[in-house]
């Protein structure tokens, strides 16, 4: 993490504060409601405006994806800490039911997932860890599943 970022996300509330300025958040209406102090879990919202609704009158499909695109990257980076490379390999959306109104993500990067990350790439060796979030509306049915796979590497020292 360069320099810069490192200051932007000095703390869980300090993260917080930028990405819920962060233009493409803004823009798609996505607020990042929490990020726990020691960054294990965080819940994003996004409320139904005309601007994030589809011709059909649902949640834009991009819009709910861009809820959960950076969020396990970036707790997982300030888990881990600056000894390792994380980066997003890939994503996949699964539409299960049209979303109206507020729908929420939660987040969570358990102390045994991160260890479970840390001893598979303690010799340098890359690891693929894999996570399924649910984007759920207001009655909590779930309106998409999101499944992310990150690509984790520990720096070359």
């Amino acid at each position: 993490m360069n320099a810069t970022i490192r200051r932007w996300f000095a703390s869980a509330a300090a993260m917080r504060r930028v990405l819920t300025t962060f233009g493409p958040y803004v823009g798609a209406g996505v607020k990042v409601t929490h990020i726990a102090d020691d960054f294990a879990s965080a819940t994003v919202e996004m409320r139904q405006h005309w601007y994030n609704t589809n011709y059909v009158g649902t949640h834009f499909g991009g819009s709910l994806y861009s809820m959960v695109d950076p969020m396990y990257m970036l707790l997982l980076m300030r888990r881990l800490g600056n000894d390792y490379i994380v980066w997003d390999k890939s994503a996949s959306i699964e539409f299960i039911r049209p979303g109206k109104g507020k729908v929420t993500a939660r987040f969570e990067l358990t102390d045994e997932r991160v260890e479970e990350i840390r001893t598979a790439t303690v010799g340098g060796e890359k690891m693929l860890p894999e996570w399924d979030v649910d984007i759920v509306d207001e009655s909590g049915e779930t309106v998409a599943r999101v499944h992310k796979v990150l690509y984790v590497r520990r720096k070359q020292r």
